[in-house]
Order: C-alpha cells, then sequence, then structure tokens
C-alpha cells in the first residue's frame, strides 16, 4: 500500500499507508579445509553503514548477536518507509538475533535507482546486502507490505539462503488483478482515485521506480512461514468498493500459504496495515519463532 493520497479515506494498497571478499584457509592445514565450507565472511558490524553492492549506495543498519547456528534475520520495509520505521522492531527483535534492515533503492538513504526497476533487479540488490551481512549463512526474511511481497517473490529462487518467511500484511501477489476487477475503470470519487493511484504506482510511478507485476506464489521449500494479516478492517473504509477489497486482501493472504507446507496464517486482531507498529508483540513473536525453527 502506498502512503496516503488527497482524501483522506484514499488508500493505496501495495505500498506504506495503502559483494564480500572470498576468505583464504586462514593458515589451517589442507588436512583441515573442508570445500565446502562458507567463503563469504558476513560483516559484523553493530549501527548504521553504507555498504557497495554493485556501484550503488545501500544504507544498512545491523543489531545484536546471531544464536549458534541460528539466521540473521533481515526486515524489509514497505513501500514509501525506510528501515528507520522499523528501528524499534529492530531494536526489541534483536535482543535474542542478529537483525538487520536496509532501505531499498530509492528509499530512505540509499542511493535512488538508475531507471525502472523490477522484482529481478531489486532481488539482485537484496543478494549483495545478503552477500555482505550474512555471508553464506541462513536467513530469515521479514516484510511488510511490498517488503512482504518482495521477500515472498525472493524465497523461492533462493532457497539455499533463505530458512523462514514472516510476511506482515504483505502485498498480495494478484493486487493488480484485484483492483481492476474491483473498482472498474469508470469509478468517480475516492474509488476512482484509489484505482487510478494504485494502478500508477505498480507500473513503477513510486520512490523505488519499481514495476509491480502479479504474479503466481510458487514454492519456498518446506520452510518455516507466518503469515499475519490486518484485523481492523481499514480498508472497508474506502466508500462502495471496500467491502469488496477487504476480502480480495484476505484471500491473497491465504493465497501466500502456498509458500510452503510450513506455512501458518494468522490475524492480528487490533491492527491496521501496520502491525509491527500497532502490535509489535505479533511481530516480534512471529519472527522468533519462525528463527528458532530456523536454527533448530
Amino acid at each position: 500500500m502506498l502512503r496516503k493520497i488527497k482524501a483522506p479515506v484514499v488508500i493505496a494498497l501495495c505500498c506504506a499507508a495503502v559483494g564480500a571478499g572470498l576468505t583464504g584457509c586462514d593458515g589451517d592445514t589442507m588436512d583441515d579445509w573442508d570445500p565446502l565450507a562458507s567463503t563469504k565472511k558476513p560483516d559484523g558490524f553493530s549501527g548504521t553503514k553504507k555498504i557497495d553492492v554493485d556501484g550503488k549506495s545501500v544504507n544498512v543498519s545491523c543489531s545484536g548477536d546471531a544464536a549458534k547456528g541460528g539466521p540473521v534475520v533481515v526486515l524489509m520495509h514497505g513501500g514509501g518507509d525506510g528501515l528507520g520505521k522499523m528501528a524499534a522492531l529492530q531494536k526489541t527483535v534483536s535482543k535474542n538475533n542478529r537483525v538487520c534492515s536496509y532501505d531499498r533503492l530509492g528509499a530512505g538513504a540509499s542511493d535512488k535507482p538508475a531507471g525502472p526497476q523490477s522484482f529481478d533487479s531489486t532481488g539482485k540488490v537484496l543478494t549483495g546486502v545478503l552477500d555482505q551481512i550474512a555471508g553464506d549463512g541462513p536467513v530469515v526474511l521479514a516484510g511488510h507490505s511490498l517488503g512482504g511481497l518482495i521477500a515472498a517473490r525472493y524465497a523461492p529462487d533462493h532457497q539455499k539462503r533463505v530458512k523462514g518467511l514472516v510476511l506482515l500484511d504483505a502485498t498480495p501477489s494478484t493486487m493488480v488483478a484485484d483492483i481492476t476487477k474491483t473498482i472498474p475503470a469508470n469509478a468517480k470519487g475516492p474509488g476512482g482515485q484509489v484505482r487510478a493511484q494504485n494502478l500508477a504506482v505498480f507500473q513503477g510511478q513510486n520512490p523505488e521506480k519499481l514495476v509491480i507485476k502479479d504474479g503466481e506464489v510458487r514454492s519456498a521449500g518446506n520452510i518455516p512461514v507466518e503469515v499475519i494479516r490486518h484485523g481492523k478492517p481499514y480498508l472497508a473504509a474506502i466508500p462502495q468498493y471496500g467491502q469488496q477489497l477487504e476480502r480480495a486482501w484476505s484471500e491473497g493472504q491465504r493465497k501466500w500459504l502456498a509458500l510452503s507446507g510450513g506455512s501458518k496464517l494468522s490475524k492480528a486482531a487490533k491492527s491496521g496495515h501496520y502491525i509491527y507498529v500497532d502490535q509489535p508483540d505479533v511481530a516480534v513473536k512471529a519472527i522468533e519463532r519462525v528463527a528458532s525453527e530456523t536454527a533448530a
């Protein structure tokens, strides 16, 4: 969902309110050499720093320590937001985990993209970030809204790395079709504005210049996946079309269960779109559960 537009009742539906060098053998003998061992050494920094990913400056924040064998938890912000929005969540989760977040190109303090982005290109930036903050180690991606959609699209192609997912009211995989089917092209008023603005966002008219296309939900393997949807029906405030959009959103959350045989769907009863703000305990517990299962 994109932040908001002029009429307060109009909410967008996809964004915020709507590598590393190789390490050597370090003096070990050949008898101790493991050809399958990790060759990428993660950067264990704490705080915020700019890293270079394919010539672009990407703003990254990391905190906490990973449990032995545990994953690096990577928080992925919604469209129109940045890593600062998830700072409180990162601080809490990092008490027991290694947690990092980053501004995607066009967001926060990262460089702007050179041109239009696709899920493939934004995924390459994510790979470059993971190479530096996690090395070859396991990661859990926890994404909100558009960040959840990007995480869910990324995981199936990176099953050796992504060992768990938490989707916090993630933008559904069929959002373009859902909007065009629900709100007709000749719609006027708030409904027409929602349709027009969201379709523009999907076509790349957003800070990240990301072109957002519908796609099938593919399997990411039998990994733990927690899908959490909002409980407060805020989309229902859109006159005439709100109830239908709420139903489409709920169905979109159920579709994410196809990511894994280990997927679970729950509802944050007291939350609007920003679950990790409205009910932070719900988000924290979900991330900790998935991280724990990944480390087991």
